[in-house]
């Protein structure tokens, strides 16, 4: 049986804008945690 998405969900899912600035958010959340030295290649000297 399958559940269904609700209006506002969906709302959410298939607004372009909205995924756009989620896709922001999200690159400049790993591109701090990346430079803050936490990439893993990073040599420990």
């Amino acid at each position: 049986m399958t559940q269904r998405i609700s209006k506002s969900k969906r709302f959410f899912m298939m607004n372009p804008i909205i995924q756009f600035f989620k896709f922001i958010w999200l690159s400049l959340k790993i591109l701090v945690i990346v430079a803050g030295g936490h990439g893993g290649t990073r040599n420990a000297s």
